[in-house]
């Protein structure tokens, strides 16, 4: 299955840096220009944080991401969730994926001025 082959014909994707593009097509045509210019020659890391089931037909997957050139990076700097639909040929395919940039000096700052802000799975 070819990296296009795996989003719905209507498939969203939001960018770390807020780009909305909508269809497989536009996703497809981003990512191609995206990893012959300013990724050129990286790789993609990923782990998965969590999986929900919403009923047998749909999933949403939240996990940490990055790309990288040479060794894979031990701390991964984007959070992305997913939303995987199964489609009536069976496959699952992303409906909707959602790229953000960790921040992690002001997420630092922010849970040193209101540790209530810590997420209890950092606790």
């Amino acid at each position: 299955m070819t990296s296009g082959a795996q989003f719905t014909q209507d498939a969203t994707y939001v960018t770390f840096a807020g780009t909305y593009y909508q269809g497989r097509h536009d996703i497809i045509d981003s990512h191609r220009t995206l990893f012959a210019k300013f990724l050129k020659g990286t790789r993609l890391a990923d782990e998965i944080l969590d999986i929900r089931f919403y009923g047998p037909d749909t999933a949403v997957i939240t996990g940490r991401g990055d790309s990288y050139k040479g060794s894979k990076p031990k701390k991964l700097t984007k959070v992305q969730t997913y939303t995987l639909v199964r489609e009536p040929d069976g496959q699952w395919r992303i409906a909707a994926f959602h790229n953000t940039k960790r921040k992690p000096l002001m997420e630092a700052i922010s849970f040193k001025a209101a540790p209530d802000l810590v997420p209890a799975s950092q606790k």
